[in-house]
């Protein structure tokens, strides 16, 4: 008697459905994520030739509190345009237009990078943090470990970093500000393998189209925000002032 493979094929079947499903579900991510880092590079290029554009941000680096609310104003906006209640009501393209909406507003206030450091160290940055985000991108794809453990650590060494960030903005300290850079760079590059892992375990194809649309635009913003968090963190140690 031939023994009946047939529950094998099903399970084999289902099991290259999830994974055809994980590899779209990640495709939208990262195509998401780096139309906002293009939109970013374009908005921060354009912005920089414009004087009276860049000149609100020249001119809040003299008053502690204008910097502080500058700096701080990314965190207020995603607090308030991709809360839950905010994610629920709106729809998945509406989402996306709020993050390339915010990919536009980042890209402004990176556009005095254009004005302090030259233009081959910008790029020589932004390509060491793409090899860097893509390593470790990989690697909390495919790692077995579970990652979940490093999530309260880095959150916590996240908020230190922030009041770091703060108490730098009074002191204005050099050798404080390449420490905060360092850690910065730790930080967000395990970030990036742990939040990749997080997108893959949070993926469902039960949840619906439009669910997971709007979960991989959070995703995408996740990762965008710790691209751009190493990228400003190395630019303190590898940028070339102009």
């Amino acid at each position: 008697m031939e023994p009946n493979n047939f529950g094998t094929t099903t399970a084999t079947t289902g099991a290259r459905q999830v994974d055809a499903g994980l590899r779209a579900h990640f495709n939208r991510v990262y195509g998401t994520m780096a139309l906002g880092l293009l939109i970013t590079a374009v908005m921060a290029y354009v912005t920089s030739q414009n004087a009276a554009l860049t000149s609100i941000l020249v001119n809040a680096q003299g008053n502690t509190m204008m910097r502080m609310l500058i700096a701080f104003s990314p965190m207020i906006i995603i607090g308030m345009a991709f809360n839950p209640y905010t994610i629920k009501r709106l729809s998945a393209p509406v989402l996306g237009l709020v993050f390339f909406g915010f990919s536009a507003y980042f890209g402004w206030l990176m556009s005095t990078m254009f004005l302090a450091y030259t233009a081959e160290s910008i790029a020589r940055v932004f390509f060491i943090t793409s090899a860097t985000f893509a390593a470790m991108s990989i690697w909390g794809y495919s790692t077995k470990s579970d990652l979940t453990k490093m999530g309260s650590f880095l959150m916590m060494a996240v908020i230190g970093l922030i009041i770091a960030i703060v108490v730098n903005m009074f002191m204005q300290s050099p050798i404080m500000m390449y420490v905060i850079s360092g850690a910065g760079v730790v930080i967000y590059t395990l970030m990036v393998a742990y939040d990749t892992q997080k997108i893959k375990q949070s993926y469902n194809a039960a949840y619906g189209a439009d669910n997971n649309n709007k979960m991989a635009i959070m995703g995408a913003l996740t990762l965008y925000i710790n691209f751009i968090m190493i990228f400003q963190f190395l630019m303190q140690f590898l940028g070339n002032r102009d």
